[in-house]
């Protein structure tokens, strides 16, 4: 098990793992993943284990259900205590995501997930996000995906 500087949000039940650098907007996307009908797994703390090839996400017990509030603080969310992660979203300054970006997945634990690199502060980044887990969970494949990244996603955890 890892203990990652992340937030991890389940969109339609699957896991999003959102990374970027203190600061960028993890907690700010994750935010409005949540209002979009998302569920908080984890914020600031993320402990990611890989078992018989899935990854899943929780969060350490004392910050279950917590999320941090740029002008509110920390304040109780709807809360998915596990998620499969099916996702990872790496969060960069604006201008350093690739309009057509070519394939590309990230190893955690050992097992690949497809990766996309995205700008937090943008309009559409949240509505991006869904699209992305609604596009694997419907079989599609991700122009940041690769390999056995790209397969179907299914059975969230509930």
């Amino acid at each position: 098990m890892s203990c990652y500087h992340a937030s991890c949000i389940a969109v339609d039940g699957f896991g999003v793992l959102i990374r970027g650098a203190p600061g960028i907007g993890k907690s700010d996307l994750a935010i409005r993943l949540l209002d979009g009908g998302g569920k908080l797994v984890a914020d600031d703390q993320v402990l990611v284990s890989g078992a018989s090839g899935l990854l899943l996400a929780s969060a350490p017990e004392t910050l279950r259900g917590l999320v941090e509030v740029r002008g509110l603080g920390i304040v109780r969310a709807p809360v998915m205590p596990e998620a499969r992660l099916a996702l990872i979203i790496d969060l960069v300054p604006d201008g350093q995501n690739e309009r057509m970006p070519l394939p590309d997945h990230c190893v955690v634990e050992g097992i690949p997930l497809p990766r996309i690199r995205i700008t937090p502060h943008h309009a559409s980044a949240a509505a991006v996000v869904r699209l992305a887990v609604r596009t694997l969970a419907n079989g599609g494949c991700l122009a940041g995906a690769l390999g056995d990244a790209t397969a179907p996603i299914s059975g969230a955890t509930a």
